[in-house]
């Protein structure tokens, strides 16, 4: 048994997902460990932004606890908790299973120094790292990520996330309209769009006259989203040797945000 860590789940939240977790193949070895310690660990490595060499000792293993992240990004076990949890916090909220809209932006952030693969430099934001390309519905939760470096321009990666969204099927169809940030203002992407996925592109434009942070209709709960997603210190920068890593642990973020609603 583990200490009772910030990150942990309660044991009510840890049944809304336990049966979603992939069962020992038949015919091996008897598993020996408690999956609930297991998720609890990838949570810790989450929320407290440390190695996962440096999990403390009351957890499993560090490699156990690595390779049972790794393999459930690697056959969807994650995506597949978080769309069923992101249904259940639409109904849980009076809402349809379904979006009727959605919003699109990019949030650029340093890698740390080791990282090499997919990094660039984003000559608007000054930053040297890679870039969030982030779909959320209305209500904040998360559709799809995608994670690039973040030299590609904001309209490239917008295509390559709503392509994403798009292929959920039933999750989004309802959909009809994206809301977007003067960045990816053009008739040339916004024809695109319509032509692909039928959806409605709206451009809201932010006021010139006004400084710092200002409540744009539909689009702000975007940044609301990435601030969600500031509250784990594994997200302050992107310290993942893989882009597909920085994305699973978004997502693990907005599981450990729905299962806390929903519980």
């Amino acid at each position: 048994m583990t200490k009772a860590y910030r990150s942990n789940l309660s044991w009510e939240q840890w049944e809304l997902i336990e049966k979603e977790f992939p069962l020992p193949k038949a015919g091996g070895r008897p598993r020996r460990i408690a999956i609930y310690t297991v998720v609890n660990a990838i949570l810790y490595v989450l929320c407290e932004g440390c190695t996962w060499r440096g999990l403390p000792g009351d957890f499993p293993a560090w490699s156990t606890v690595y390779g049972y992240f790794w393999r459930w990004s690697q056959d969807g076990t994650w995506l597949k908790i978080h769309d069923k949890l992101y249904q259940w916090t639409r109904v849980a909220a009076g809402r349809e299973p379904s979006p009727s809209e959605a919003a699109v932006d990019s949030q650029s952030v340093e890698t740390a120094t080791m990282i090499s693969q997919e990094v660039g430099y984003d000559a608007g934001k000054k930053i040297h790292g890679r870039k969030r390309h982030l779909s959320v519905d209305l209500l904040g939760l998360v559709l799809r990520v995608l994670v690039t470096s973040a030299s590609l321009p904001e309209r490239q990666g917008a295509k390559q996330v709503l392509k994403r969204v798009h292929d959920t099927g039933n999750q989004v169809k309802r959909l009809h309209t994206i809301w977007m940030d003067g960045g990816y203002r053009g008739e040339e992407f916004m024809r695109w769009v319509m032509d692909m996925f039928r959806w409605i592109v709206e451009i809201v434009l932010r006021p010139l006259e006004k400084k710092g942070f200002v409540h744009l209709p539909k689009r702000w709960v975007v940044e609301r989203t990435f601030g969600w997603l500031n509250w784990c210190r594994r997200l302050s920068k992107d310290y993942e040797r893989l882009p597909e890593t920085s994305e699973t642990f978004i997502y693990i973020a907005m599981i450990r945000i729905m299962v806390r609603r929903l519980a």
